[in-house]
């Protein structure tokens, strides 16, 4: 562990660095141009290169990434006296097949399982139901780790987090990771162990590892935690789940303001032709109504449509209410605050402020860790695995954009994004990656006949997948191939030569002293001369006493016939070192 931490934000001039590690900023200029950068003392290198300067310098320091807060028009809002009751919002996580949505489809009586590619959610969705009365908002969020981010922000935008748990299969990797982002959110957990009417179900199993792993402790044994076992294929105890769910939701005394502007959060958005920029929201505050301006992050506009999760026109959507809204200018980000604003022109000056404070907040980085990766190999050696990525939604672009950088363990070849947007594959894209060696990526998208004709006639590689993760797979084994195989040398024996009895065209006769290990026939050689290597060759047969053998250990003496290049002589004195080679392929 080192002694000294040292705290930094995502990028720092060179001059700064070195007042912060002690240095003189000649040092650290050299060690950087060591490595193939050119830079000076006013120079930003990005966070990473920073950490791989100090690893490589040998400094007993540890870098630090200060957080930087992301701009916002939205301030923390305090409930007033007259905040009224809201319905509960709560997210459905857990692990991958665990069964989420088809569970979303027992309460909604839908079939939202069938619509999704593989299977698994892609991205966060949003409904509302009743029962007894009251409404709930359900929010689906994506399953395979590759959306840890969108899991995140669900967990984030929730008051209570549904875990489903398959009785049959246990805890599982991103049910850790749910569980985490509902703790770290401080949001009220209530466990679905579902799959229970499954032969091979093992509930006690699960209410085990829940409570001795993650102190979630079943009502029953004393502890704290609501945990209802129910299945999504029979119905079983689906109503009781709810009853849950309201309970813990009731105990919270959920409340909103209703007299105030309208307020709340950006959950996904994407482009869709004749329509434009199309947003889902979830109204956390106030009452939102077709025809407002409202801005989110840096995008702005006026509300032209407002529908509900079912597609039915809304003339107002109340705290807890998920929408699906057009007019916005341009695609606000997955996660960004919104407000309404009285005006067009109130509405640009925020969105300006925001975008302002965004640029000072990420200062211009002149050298990125990247660059420093691709300098430290050699020339020959530097692989770059270049991709543009094309997506049906902000959210999917952001978790696919993310889970491709993760790639990036392998010094020796790394992923270069070139461009990331939303929408179909365009010509520009095509151009763009005329090169004969970017690869475009479509997530949920098409590609139009006449871009597919372009992309044909440029040699360019179009990949669309619908399945997040067969993307990534197919990044992985595009980056694996282009690095060098791996060279694994085994050594084997070592023979000191004391005499050349016969030399043809094809190969020596010597004798002499193994010294060392083993002499086998069939294994690679190196002839050296006074510790130099002079050739390698390979030894076609090991004789002791005139006769053929299949090996001669160390302290005896035999002869070796010995193929290699006819321009090279092997002299009394010299060593033979045998020795395996292996190349297997290497992975990230």
């Amino acid at each position: 562990m080192a002694d000294k931490v040292i705290v930094i934000a995502n990028s720092i001039t060179v001059g700064e660095l070195a007042d912060a590690l002690h240095i003189s900023v000649t040092k650290l200029i050299g060690e950087l141009f060591k490595n193939g950068i050119m830079a000076t003392i006013n120079q930003r290198i990005d966070f990473e290169t920073a950490s791989i300067i100090v690893e490589e310098l040998g400094i007993d320091a540890q870098l630090q990434q200060k957080e930087v807060v992301a701009p916002t028009i939205l301030k923390e809002h305090v409930l007033s006296k007259g905040a009224v009751s809201r319905p509960p919002v709560i997210a459905m996580m857990g692990h991958v097949d665990h069964g989420k949505t088809s569970l979303l489809d027992a309460i909604l009586g839908t079939k939202l399982a069938s619509k999704e590619a593989g299977g698994i959610t892609q991205y966060i969705s949003a409904y509302q139901t009743s029962h007894k009365g009251k409404t709930i908002t359900l929010l689906d969020t994506p399953g395979h780790e590759a959306f840890a981010a969108l899991r995140q922000h669900g967990a984030m935008l929730t008051d209570v987090v549904v875990i489903v748990v398959a009785a049959d299969d246990g805890v599982k990797p991103q049910t850790v990771e749910a569980i985490k982002f509902a703790q770290n959110a401080n949001t009220k957990i209530v466990i679905a162990i579902n799959k229970v009417d499954k032969e091979t179900a093992n509930v006690q199993l699960v209410k085990t590892q829940l409570a001795t792993d993650f102190n979630l402790v079943p009502e029953e044994w004393g502890g704290d935690t609501v945990m209802v076992e129910v299945s999504a294929k029979t119905k079983k105890n689906i109503d009781k789940l709810l009853d849950m769910v309201l309970l813990v939701a009731d105990i919270e005394d959920l409340k909103a303001d209703i007299d105030i502007p309208a307020e709340g959060l950006v959950v996904e958005a994407h482009m869709e032709v004749g329509r434009g920029s199309v947003v889902s929201l979830l109204v956390e505050q106030g009452i939102l109504t077709p025809g407002c301006f409202i801005v989110a992050g840096y995008s702005y506009g006026r509300i032209r449509t407002m529908l509900d999760f079912k597609g039915k026109a809304l003339k107002q959507a109340t705290p807890s209410t998920p929408v699906t809204v057009t007019g916005f200018k341009e695609l606000p980000q997955f996660g960004d605050k919104f407000i309404i604003v009285k005006n067009e022109k109130e509405a640009r000056n925020k969105a300006a402020q925001v975008k302002l404070e965004q640029e000072r907040n990420v200062a211009v980085t002149n050298v990125t860790s990247s660059d420093l990766l691709k300098m430290m190999k050699k020339e020959d050696e530097a692989k770059e695995f270049s991709v543009i990525i094309k997506a049906d939604v902000q959210g999917s672009l952001t978790s696919v954009v993310d889970s491709l950088k993760l790639l990036n363990t392998n010094k020796e070849v790394v992923v270069n994004i070139i461009s990331s947007g939303v929408g179909n594959i365009s010509e520009g894209d095509i151009r763009m990656a005329n090169d004969g060696k970017t690869v475009i990526y479509g997530f949920n998208i098409d590609i139009p006949v006449a871009v597919k004709k372009l992309a044909l006639r440029s040699n360019v590689k179009v990949r669309l997948y619908k399945v997040i993760y067969e993307l990534l797979d197919d990044a992985k084994k595009s980056m694996e191939d282009l690095l060098p195989p791996k060279v694994t040398e085994v050594e084997i024996g070592k023979l000191s030569v004391k005499g050349i009895f016969r030399t043809t065209r094809e190969y020596v006769i010597v004798g002499g002293e193994v010294t060392d290990g083993k002499m086998i026939p069939g294994s690679l050689a190196r002839i050296k001369r006074g510790g130099d290597v002079i050739s390698e060759a390979k030894i076609i047969s090991v004789q002791r006493e005139q006769q053929s053998v299949k090996e001669a250990v160390k302290g005896e003496m035999c002869g070796l016939s010995v193929s290699l290049d006819k321009k090279i002589q092997i002299n009394e004195g010299d060593k033979i070192e045998l020795f395996n080679r292996s190349v297997t392929k290497q992975s990230l």
